[in-house]
Formats: structure tokens, sequence, C-alpha cells
């Protein structure tokens, strides 16, 4: 994930809104952590960031894509990966080896499983309940390192405690990686694949997997340290994937300068955060420059951008509304709607995230 720190992960608090998406994603422990969670670097009051200039806006002629709404997305239960229960503020997960609990404010619904599951975590998330805030992790058992083995669809990585309660990957997210995975395969071209706000790398590993050539960009020096590392242990090392600190909004718009152009783009911006120099951002304020911006570095024949928006104060909606404008006059189609993980005990859908994706 990203160029801008993710607020939850070290921005301001977040104050849940009527409307909104689940606030499952962890912004760093997505370590994001999507962790730990990145070192946060505030501005100084009397030295201001300079921000990037805005774009002229206007809206664009031509006919608005095909729309289809609302679309669920949903992750099941895996050998890797399970949501094993929630409710009353929690979730319990299984990650590889590991039981883990967390705090899960989408949850407000009572648990299925009894008490006894519960207690059998290995990891618990305690102190600070809100998704930016800085607690502890305890281990009721054997205690844990940092990291631990894990595997995506056959793709080796690092789990991670970190403070912010992430635990380095969302899960949810596989929806979009294997929709990209089968873009680039039916492509039968060389396929170039930008990935703002990349986090730890699992869906750069698996557009590089599937045959791209991966442009990895996050704000964040360490998480790009861990996306660097998993490359290594997912055996992908020799893959062609560029990994670069660097703030979203400044990369996209050297690029744009330079001429680069890309074929698929994902970009997943937290709702506040602050680049590497202190550059702040605001999601409805910057957003539309943004999206701009990537329909300006797509290819002549592109594939798709996703775009994933987690803990706003929105409808899928409004995030759908930009998007259908943003690319009218390019065909294809616009999906909106969320993110979810389908709960193995009672099977409820918990819901993580927005989501809006142009389809060529």
């Amino acid at each position: 994930m990203k160029s801008f720190r993710d607020k939850r992960r070290d921005g301001r608090p977040h104050q849940p809104g009527k409307g909104e998406a689940a606030q499952s994603r962890p912004p760093e422990g997505r370590g994001v952590a999507r962790p730990e969670v990145r070192p946060r670097q505030d501005l100084k009051p009397d030295q201001p960031a300079p921000k990037s200039t805005p774009r002229n806006l206007a809206r664009r002629d031509g006919v608005l894509p095909a729309e289809q709404l609302p679309v669920i997305l949903e992750v099941a239960p895996n050998a890797d990966y399970a949501l094993l229960d929630s409710g009353a503020g929690q979730k319990l997960e299984q990650y590889g080896p590991y039981r883990i609990v967390r705090p899960e404010g989408q949850a407000i619904w009572q648990k299925a499983l009894p008490a006894k599951d519960w207690e059998r975590a290995d990891a618990i998330f305690t102190g600070d309940t809100d998704e930016e805030g800085i607690g502890r992790w305890r281990f009721p058992k054997t205690p844990l390192g940092e990291t631990w083995p894990m595997k995506h669809d056959g793709i080796d990585y690092l789990g991670r405690f970190t403070s912010f309660r992430h635990v380095g990957v969302f899960p949810e997210q596989a929806s979009h990686w294997d929709h990209m995975a089968g873009l680039i395969a039916a492509a039968r071209r060389p396929v170039k694949v930008l990935n703002l706000f990349g986090y730890t790398g699992l869906a750069s590993l698996v557009a590089a997997r599937a045959g791209a050539e991966v442009t990895h960009v996050d704000a964040s020096k360490k998480a790009i340290g861990w996306a660097r590392e998993n490359q290594e242990i997912s055996g992908l090392g020799a893959k062609p994937i560029r990994w670069i600190v660097d703030d979203a909004v400044k990369f996209a718009e050297r690029e744009e300068r330079r001429g680069s152009r890309y074929d698929i783009i994902l970009f997943d911006p937290p709702a506040y955060g602050r680049g590497p120099k202190g550059e702040v951002w605001q999601l409805f304020e910057d957003l539309p420059d943004l999206t701009d911006l990537c329909r300006s570095i797509l290819t002549p024949k592109p594939l798709a951008v996703v775009l994933t928006a987690y803990s706003i104060r929105a409808s899928f909606f409004a995030i759908h509304a930009l998007m259908r404008d943003t690319f009218a006059g390019m065909g294809g189609k616009v999906e909106s709607g969320e993110l979810i993980i389908r709960e193995k005990s009672a099977g409820r859908g918990l819901s993580t995230s927005l989501f809006s994706r142009w389809v060529a």
C-alpha cells in the first residue's frame, strides 16, 4: 500500500460516521501494516510542506462508462486465512498457524462461537481500540516474535504484529488481486502495473507472478523494506518490481510529465495521512485530483483502475460517481460496492471497505 501514511496508522483519530465502511483495514500493521505502523512524520507548525499544485479539473465530455452496483466482493475462509467468528466489537481470525483476536467496530452483533474458542487465541491486541490507536499484543500461550510465515495462494510472505493492531496484510483485497491476475493473464501481452500506497507488497507480488512489470510506491521506508523482504521470501526475487519510497501524488505527477504509462493502476489512499516530507492528504479534498491523474497515466489500451477506500464517512455511491465521471468517454464499466469477509462460524459478512473499479 502507500505514498501517504494512512491516518489509521499514524494520523488523526478516526471518528466513525454514518454509512461508513468497516474499519478493519490496518494502516500499517498493513507493517501496513495496509505493520507496524509507519512512523509518524508530522509537520512542524511553522514549516508546512507545500502541496502539489491543484489540477485544473473540468467535467469530461463523453458517454459515462456502463455501471454495475452494488457489487459485493467476498473472501471465504480458506487454508491460509479465515474469519472464524466476530461480534461484540471483536473478530477472531486464523492467520496460518495462529488464532488472533483484534478489535472490530463493524461487528455490532453477538459472537457465535463459545468463549472457549476465543480463549484459544495465540495473540490478542489490547489497548486503544481506535483504528489509529497504539496498543500492544498479548500472547496468552507462548510469546511470539514480530513476524511469522504466511501464505496467500501459494505466495509466501511474513505476517507481522504491529502496534496499530494490523498484521501486514488485508485479506479482503484478495478479490481484487484475483481479478487483476486474470486481466494480466488474459491480456497476452506485456502489462505494466502501478501500485500506489502499496504497503507490504502482496498485490505487487500477485501482479508480478502473473507476468506483469510492477512499480510499487509507498511513503513508508519501513513498509517498502517489509515489501522487499516479502519478495525474497516468496521466491519472486527475479520478477520485475520497482520499489519506490515516495509520495504517491508527486510520483504520479512526475510519471505524467515523463510520459510513463500503465495498463493497471491500484490505489488505496488513506482517509487522512502525511507523506514522507510532511505532505498532507485529505481524501475528499485530494481524491478527485489523484483519480484524474491516474487516468492521465494510463496506456492507450488500459485494462483497469482499482480504487479502495477504508474508514471514510461515505457511501460507495460517492466514489462510484467520481470514477464514472473521471473515465467518461473511455467506455468500459465501473463496478462499485464493498469488500467483505465471510465468517466461518455463522456465515455473516463482515464489511471492510468500499471500492470502485473501472474495467476497460
